[in-house]
C-alpha cells in the first residue's frame, strides 16, 4: 500500500525519540512526517507553521460567510433613514 507523504522531509521515530529538536530543526520551520517502518505515523508541525495553518483554515471560514452573505438578497438605505 504506498501513502502519500505531504512534505519533502521524513524522519523516523526512532530519530524522533533521541533528538526531537533536532528533527524539528531539521525542517527548517516546515511539517516534517514522521516514519514508523516507513509509513507515515504523523506530521510534526513547528508552531509558526501551525498558526499559518489555522489563520488559512480561518479566511476560509470567513469567506464561506462572506459569500452566503453575498449571495443575500441585500436592502438599499439611506443614510438619512438611519
Amino acid at each position: 500500500m504506498s501513502y502519500q507523504i505531504l512534505t519533502e522531509i521524513a524522519a523516523s521515530i526512532s530519530e524522533l525519540k533521541a533528538n526531537p529538536m533536532k528533527v524539528v530543526a531539521s525542517g527548517e520551520g516546515m511539517p516534517i512526517v514522521v516514519l514508523n517502518r516507513n509509513q507515515p505515523a504523523f506530521y510534526c508541525v513547528p508552531a509558526p507553521a501551525y498558526e499559518a495553518m489555522m489563520e488559512l483554515i480561518d479566511d476560509i471560514q470567513l469567506l464561506k460567510v462572506v459569500k452566503t452573505r453575498l449571495a443575500e438578497e441585500s436592502v438599499k438605505v439611506s443614510l438619512d433613514d438611519l
